[in-house]
């Protein structure tokens, strides 16, 4: 099993809101690895896979998120993650 981490500012005006955190959680349930993201780089992460406890990281445009996934293809899975948290920026 691989793991990849990843960090990303957040730029949208309104930070993670709900749409964009239901979007999230679904793809990093959908992609079968075990995701993990915080609000600061190095602070323990909360599941991507949870609506509510993305949302409840509070994360607002200038953030840094970490991203951490665990499993097959991580770097992939990984880089989509990324891809669908600052998509729309």
């Amino acid at each position: 099993m691989a793991t990849a981490t990843r960090t990303a500012v957040i730029n949208d005006p309104v930070g993670i809101h709900a749409r964009p955190a239901a979007e999230f959680a679904q793809a990093a349930t959908a992609s079968g690895a075990t995701v993990t993201i915080s609000k600061e780089p190095g602070t323990p992460g909360v599941s991507a896979g949870s609506i509510l406890s993305v949302m409840g990281l509070g994360i607002k445009q200038g953030d840094t998120v970490e991203l951490t996934v665990d499993g097959d293809n991580a770097e992939a899975i990984a880089d989509d993650l990324i891809a669908t948290l600052t998509k729309g920026e």
